[in-house]
């Protein structure tokens, strides 16, 4: 039990590390972040409507609830009560943590969306080395996101012990850990896609890459 507890303050720990999200978190509580753009400045790539139901909705309930179970956590001394809110702490701030990274990962056309990186960039020679070019590395994630059964994220990291990258799947809302550092991520949920592709998801996997910041991507991986 003892262990329990443990693994319970390591995994909050966890969540309330900023070292490689732009998660917010103010005086021990989640809040939502500011998008970098509106709504609308995706388009016709993701439609204003899926993304102001997608931040507005899905991202704020995440947070809130994040919040709600931290509050019960931090209020109740029965030790059964706090591991089972450990499942809630873990999938709510993990939902938080990874929306506020895809945000990053966005940008409209006119502010760089979807613009490679140049053949000087150390990103760019990373992705050469290990995929041979930007349309291979590409084609490897958009693979890695239809063998999603059900929801998750596929993720381009880089490994901080070895600096090579690799194309991870993680599970609902489970958030990149241990040595990994997130780089790109892809939001596999129906809720970010479906107003707009319907069943057709690989249409959704495929224009995003329009709008994916590949130089915030490269900020991460030189961080």
């Amino acid at each position: 039990m003892a262990m329990s507890l443990l693994r319970t303050s390591a995994a909050r720990r966890a969540m309330m590390s900023t070292r490689s999200s732009p998660a917010v978190f103010a005086r021990g509580k989640a809040t939502l972040p500011d998008l970098d753009y509106d709504f609308g400045a995706l388009e016709p790539y993701i439609s204003g409507q899926i993304m102001e139901l997608h931040y507005t909705k899905h991202h704020q309930t995440y947070v809130n609830s994040y919040n709600t179970a931290i509050e019960k956590f931090e209020s109740t001394s029965d030790v059964r009560a706090k591991v089972e809110l450990q499942s809630l702490i873990n999938f709510h701030g993990g939902g938080h943590l990874n929306h506020s990274l895809f945000w990053k990962n966005l940008a409209p056309r006119k502010a760089g969306g979807g613009e490679l990186l140049d053949s000087k960039s150390p990103l760019t020679k990373a992705i050469q080395g290990k995929y041979g070019s930007y349309d291979q590395l590409i084609g490897a994630i958009n693979t890695q996101l239809a063998a999603i059964q059900g929801s998750g994220w596929t993720w381009l990291v880089k490994d901080s012990n070895s600096g090579d990258l690799e194309i991870i799947n993680k599970a609902n809302q489970d958030p990149v850990t241990g040595p990994y550092i997130p780089l790109v991520g892809i939001d596999a949920w129906e809720h970010a896609y479906y107003l707009q592709y319907k069943n057709v998801k690989a249409d959704y996997f495929k224009a995003i890459w329009n709008v994916v910041n590949w130089k915030e991507a490269e900020k991460r991986f030189l961080a």
